[in-house]
């Protein structure tokens, strides 16, 4: 029962090398599907066709690893490991990369970066102005991930800024069931739906019983 009990304390406070140990886990495994891809590329064994090979496993990973750090605040709460928050920037990081590696494949594999053409495609179809519109708001939140631009915007405005992540998720969910519906294959974008949709109601229902349960003001 001690045992038990000492193993619990340990895994909810993690020494600062444990921690260490951790983020370089996450990043080996983040790291994998990057590995095998250029493998693929390397071996030309990405299938028959290689292109849609990269786009499809790029953004699903993008979205993955968008839903991983969107949950990390949840599991902190729930389980009480106060390190997990130590993890959601290297994992929104994560994200971003392979979201700049789906973008730059549309960008120069479909379009060889014809400006127009790339113009007219974010125009005319729904699913990839939503996703265009994903990942350009990913980009300042990539960009100020560093503790220097924290300090420098002041913790609430940084705050502000990063809450657009609960807008981005939902916006790369409808890209990709967007794109799924063409084909008449709903079945991971509605997964994907539900998992964003209970992250997000997770966030309000927290947020409304903080509002409540503060006491209220006296006046005299």
């Amino acid at each position: 029962m001690s045992t038990a009990r000492e193993v619990k304390v340990n895994v909810r406070m993690l020494s600062p090398r444990a921690i260490a140990i951790v983020k370089t886990l996450v990043w080996l495994a983040a790291l994998i599907p990057f590995a095998r891809l250029a493998m693929g590329v390397a071996h030309e064994a990405l299938g028959p066709n290689p292109i849609e090979t990269l786009q499809r496993t790029t953004g699903w990973y993008a979205l993955v690893l968008l839903c991983v750090a969107l949950g990390v605040t949840p599991a902190r709460r729930l389980l009480g490991w106060p390190w997990l928050a130590r993890l959601r920037r290297l994992l929104g990081l994560f994200a971003f990369f392979y979201a700049v590696l789906h973008f730059v494949t549309w960008v120069w594999f479909d379009h060889f970066f014809d400006v127009a053409e790339l113009t007219a495609d974010v125009i005319k179809r729904p699913f990839i102005t939503v996703g265009f519109l994903a990942f350009v708001l990913l980009i300042p939140l990539a960009a100020t991930s560093t503790h220097r631009a924290t300090k420098w915007l002041g913790a609430k405005r940084w705050q502000a800024l990063h809450r657009s992540v609960y807008a981005i998720a939902p916006l790369a969910v409808l890209h990709y069931w967007w794109h799924k519906a063409g084909k008449n294959d709903l079945a991971y974008p509605a997964l994907f739906a539900v998992i964003v949709a209970v992250l997000l109601a997770l966030r309000v229902w927290w947020r409304w019983q903080s509002t409540t349960t503060k006491s209220p003001r006296v006046t005299t």
